[in-house]
């Protein structure tokens, strides 16, 4: 047979299949579906994350707001017998005690989140302020300085308010003797500030979102109370309030209280030992002016919650802030609040824990 022959008969077989299947009435077979391929489940706690949202705070506090853009401002506060009780401490965000010549003790007090009516008393400029203030880059206010420690203030990027060169918002009150009644009003002092003094500082410390989350509520040891020798006229003490979560300040014995009345308190209680030196400028009767040495690290303590952890500080520069770090190197983080810092001498100073 031919393959022509060939082809005809299989083409015919192939019209004979069709005819038959054409006259059987059956349905021509559905075809076959595709399978569907369906993803995973994704349960609602596996989705992604959503990106979360840094809530603004106030720089030197941590406390959550939106702050105002205004200049730190620092006021030199006095500490001596004459001048307590004192006005405008618990309003500031940070207050650094020092201790000056004759071993007494004086503060610098820090405002931004809060505007008290009036400050006082303010004392004179002494050469460890630029050094404390210089990463602020605020306004600096004080009674007035020594012609040497003057320039200081100014060299370390601060705005200068003295009560001696006419600042305007200081006054002096008739209920003490001079020099313990120059006082002062902060509203006036920020609409002092020239343009390069506008804007709010960097943060200073740096603070954990919640009490609970601070280095030493988290990793700390219970105390009680904080007692400082800072010199030989100074010895303040703390003792942790659970109530009222804050620490209450004593002056030796003796509670330590504002002119309103009510007890001087901080979240965050700071120690920081430091080396304590002549600066090379003369007090009265050529009483040497000592200076603290606080570019570079060294040993301190936090006190927040109730609880103590030792930390080590580091300055980089002098315009640098002052930071803290746990012992195995990560930053000590505060608790949301204002801070208390109690510059200890290293050569005699010293701090005891009480649980």
């Amino acid at each position: 047979m031919s393959a022509r022959s060939v082809w005809v008969a299989t083409a015919a077989v192939g019209s004979i299949a069709l005819a038959l299947t054409a006259c059987s009435g059956d349905a021509d077979p559905a075809p076959t579906p595709s399978p569907v391929v369906v993803g995973p489940t994704i349960e609602p706690s596996k989705a992604p994350a959503p990106t979360p949202s840094a809530e603004p705070v106030w720089p030197l506090t941590g406390v959550a707001g939106k702050p105002a853009n205004r200049a730190a401002l620092a006021v030199k506060i006095e500490n001596t017998s004459q001048a307590r009780p004192q006005t405008g401490l618990n309003e500031a965000d940070v207050v650094w005690e020092t201790i000056v010549e004759f071993q007494v003790s004086r503060y610098i007090a820090v405002y931004h989140s809060h505007v008290p009516a009036e400050v006082g008393p303010i004392r004179s400029v002494r050469p460890s302020d630029p050094i404390v203030l210089a990463p602020t880059k605020g306004l600096l206010a004080f009674s007035g300085g020594q012609r040497g420690i003057l320039p200081l203030v100014a060299k370390a990027g601060l705005q200068p308010l003295s009560n001696d060169a006419g600042t305007p918002g200081m006054y002096r009150t008739h209920d003490r003797a001079a020099p313990h009644n120059v006082y002062g009003d902060p509203k006036t002092f920020w609409k002092s500030a020239n343009a390069r003094h506008q804007d709010s500082p960097a943060q200073q410390f740096l603070f954990a979102r919640t009490a609970a989350e601070s280095a030493a509520v988290a990793y700390g040891r219970a105390a009680s109370k904080l007692d400082f020798h800072l010199s030989a006229a100074s010895n303040p003490s703390w003792t942790w309030d659970g109530k009222a979560k804050k620490w209450n300040r004593s002056e030796g014995s003796t509670p330590a209280t504002g002119r309103d009345g009510k007890r001087l308190v901080a979240v965050n209680v700071v120690s920081i030992v430091a080396r304590h030196v002549d600066s090379g400028f003369n007090a009265q009767g050529g009483a040497p002016v000592p200076v603290y040495k606080l570019v570079g690290s060294g040993k301190g303590t936090v006190a927040t919650g109730g609880k103590t952890i030792a930390v080590t500080w580091k300055k980089a520069a002098t315009d640098e802030p002052l930071r803290l770090f746990t012992a195995n190197g990560k930053p000590a983080l505060l608790a949301p609040g204002n801070t208390w810092v109690e510059l200890v001498p290293k050569e005699d100073g010293r701090l005891s824990i009480s649980s």
